[in-house]
């Protein structure tokens, strides 16, 4: 399976091209400015066992496959907001995780494209205001303030538009206005050194 960067849609703002991602073996959460989501995994490509569950060589291939699909997804926005791995999570695949968020951060990186980084907190409250918000708190404020990002209730998705609309509004280009509380979280997160016409910050 082929993916191509999606086409932008008439919902497409105009002013610096933003993607935000929620790097995830099974489910990437991807998001643009250019009013699409979309939900990239391992499943989504082929019937293969889970990539946990391959041989190391097949478990590779795997892994460089998605993290293409992903890349491709992404193109070449003005910036990407990515979200921090989650240290403390526990579970199965871990090590392939981070292969993945560390390779797409490079790969990213090496095409001078400029990543911001928020943790999972950090997310939480952009989208709802609490930082230890729950997963379907922050899809129903996804839907509530940024309508014309379709998730279909997928969490994966609306984390990846929150990242984005955050990656927006530190740019000085906010998709929707935002109660302080929600904002603060762009003062805690990670931000590239860059400069970008009519970026404010």
């Amino acid at each position: 399976m082929t993916l191509t960067a999606p086409e932008p849609h008439t919902t497409a703002l105009p002013g610096p091209h933003v993607i935000g991602i929620d790097p995830s073996l099974t489910a990437t959460g991807i998001a643009s400015t250019h009013g699409w989501c979309d939900v990239i995994g391992h499943a989504k490509r082929t019937k293969d066992p889970g990539i946990t569950q391959l041989p190391h060589l097949g478990r590779l291939n795997a892994l460089r496959a998605l993290l293409n699909d992903i890349l491709t997804t992404i193109a070449h926005p003005d910036l990407a907001v990515m979200e921090l791995p989650a240290v403390s999570r526990s579970g199965g695949g871990a090590h392939e995780r981070g292969w993945l968020w560390w390779q797409l951060y490079a790969r990213l990186t090496s095409r001078g494209i400029p990543v911001g980084l928020l943790s999972p907190n950090q997310r939480a409250q952009y989208a709802t205001g609490k930082g230890n918000a729950g997963k379907g708190a922050v899809v129903d404020a996804v839907a509530r303030r940024f309508p014309a990002w379709t998730t279909d209730g997928n969490d994966n998705a609306a984390d990846a538009v929150t990242l984005m609309a955050a990656g927006r509004d530190w740019l000085g280009h906010p998709i929707t206005d935002l109660p302080k509380t929600h904002r603060a979280a762009l003062d805690k997160a990670i931000w590239p050194a860059l400069t970008l016409p009519g970026a404010d910050s």
